[in-house]
């Protein structure tokens, strides 16, 4: 049974995510909802993660949310204050534990696209583009996948590969040249955590936010998303996780509204 709900959606995002890095990890975090993740599991049982920016900074203690990558307040006490290229160096040869992404749509086995819906030559909508993603999704140990879920967001196929998960199934992202062992580890939306089958790599759904039934997942997923008998609830914000998000990480409520 739930307790009274005193947090929202996006609040509640983002500490499911939180709760998913490690004290002692490396995770490669962008402006928004994985930033504030980053930041309140560090203010709360991961002391010692390890925050990597595309644009160069390492390790900070990142006092209050920046607005982009770039904001100086990404740099304060970082140990490394270096460029895009070292950063992404450093993915490549495998330091990266954990990669934040966010997405436009994903499909089964978990590649996503940022790049356009619709035909790509003739698009209905153009998007930012893969950024960094790919090099995030095709390096990082394990990816973290941050969106919200509907029927036109979670496809059978995607409009444009921007970056890959675990491609068409087991064994394609080694056979594509990608680190063994390497892919997508969870998906959260606003209505459930999901993570991917060892032998089919396709993704199945691990605990349901609160008041979420599974008439509700399928009615907003245009694919099959096995949900086991007796699945769990989603944890809900503490107290303590609601005041630092509200009071500290994110105050004029840039993200997480007021």
């Amino acid at each position: 049974m739930s307790r009274q709900r005193d947090y929202t959606p996006t609040e509640l995002l983002a500490v499911v995510a939180s709760r998913m890095l490690s004290d002692n990890q490396s995770v490669f975090v962008g402006t928004g909802l994985p930033l504030i993740a980053g930041m309140l599991a560090q203010r709360t049982h991961a002391p010692g993660l390890l925050l990597f920016f595309e644009a160069g900074s390492i390790g900070p203690r990142v006092p209050e949310l920046p607005i982009s990558v770039g904001d100086s307040r990404t740099y304060h006490q970082a140990i490394a204050l270096s460029s895009m290229h070292d950063a992404m160096s450093l993915a490549q040869a495998g330091y990266v534990d954990v990669g934040f992404l966010g997405a436009a749509q994903i499909d089964p086995f978990g590649n996503i696209n940022t790049t356009v819906i619709g035909p790509h030559d003739r698009p209905v909508a153009r998007l930012p583009g893969s950024g960094g993603a790919n090099d995030v999704a095709s390096f990082a140990a394990r990816t973290i996948i941050i969106l919200r879920q509907s029927s036109r967001s979670f496809v059978p196929k995607l409009d444009f590969l921007t970056t890959p998960g675990y491609l068409d199934g087991p064994g394609a992202r080694e056979r594509a040249g990608l680190p063994a062992g390497t892919g997508p580890f969870r998906v959260i939306t606003q209505l459930a955590v999901y993570g991917f089958d060892d032998r089919s790599r396709r993704m199945r759904a691990l605990s349901l936010h609160p008041g979420v039934t599974p008439e509700k997942i399928r009615e907003n997923s245009g694919f099959d998303i096995p949900i086991g008998e007796g699945i769990g609830e989603s944890p809900v914000p503490t107290a303590e996780e609601l005041k630092l998000l509200r009071e500290v990480i994110d105050p004029k409520g840039v993200v997480l509204g007021k």
